[in-house]
């Protein structure tokens, strides 16, 4: 699996690449779908770019995604979305269109009870667990962990030449994941080191705009299709080969 992470925090002044309105979201999700890309992360925004989970912005931009591309479609609920975890649920609480499934990062406060309601709703839960948080540790110990969708873990270190011992270690701090699927990723310059682990250990993985706006090479990629094109590249060069008892596998 190759998810694209079609903006996050990016802004047109990152490049003419990073897709905001709903109609460029839509546009470039269909091209990384075209490239590999079986499942699509978005940030919705309002028209003067701030990210919101109004039920008047998550609803256009997901219908609008969904209008092109054949694959599931999520959305963050990062806390930097609302001002504060009751306002977080409220907002889930009020979507009028809903994804496929979202992302709740486990470190976040009120991060237990907008997991809790996705489901409710009949939205997936991915619990996002970052590195140097108490993310794993907090989801080891949910009740809700058997529940979610999948894990994705999240190596913060932008360092490429460190990045790659943080993506060791988090997979480990997470353990069994509740017997739930793992996504590794990384982001700036740990990206592609950690996409490559992923690759090896046989784990999902994610790409776009959000995480990198440079290609293995340092070229600037220019869009979101270029950067899933170059990760399904890197499947076939570090194809999977199972350990013991399939170890490694997500």
């Amino acid at each position: 699996m190759v998810q694209v992470c079609l903006n996050g925090s990016r802004s047109a002044a990152d490049g003419a690449g990073v897709p905001v309105s709903p109609e460029d979201l839509a546009r470039s999700a269909a091209e990384a779908v075209a490239a590999g890309a079986t499942s699509v992360h978005v940030h919705p925004r309002t028209p003067c770019g701030r990210e919101s989970l109004s039920p008047h912005v998550a609803g256009p931009a997901l219908e609008a995604v969904r209008a092109r591309v054949p694959v599931p479609v999520g959305v963050t609920t990062g806390a930097w979305t609302e001002p504060g975890p009751a306002a977080r649920l409220d907002r889930v609480r009020s979507w009028t269109v809903l994804p496929d499934f979202a992302s709740v990062n486990w470190h976040e406060a009120g991060a237990e009870e907008v997991a809790a309601e996705l489901p409710a709703r009949g939205v997936g839960v991915e619990a996002g667990v970052w590195s140097g948080t108490r993310g794993a540790a907090r989801f080891a110990a949910s009740p809700l962990g058997p529940r979610v969708l999948r894990v994705p873990a999240e190596v913060t270190d932008p360092d490429p030449a460190s990045a790659g011992a943080s993506a060791r270690a988090l997979p480990a701090e997470l353990g069994a994941a509740h017997g739930r699927p793992v996504l590794l990723h990384g982001e700036e310059g740990g990206t592609w080191p950690v996409l490559r682990l992923a690759v090896r250990l046989g784990l999902a993985t994610r790409v776009g705009l959000e995480d990198t706006l440079l290609l293995p090479d340092g070229r600037r990629a220019g869009s979101n299709a270029r950067l899933v094109a170059e990760a399904v590249a890197e499947r076939g060069r570090f194809p999977y080969r199972p350990g013991p008892a399939g170890e490694g596998r997500g």
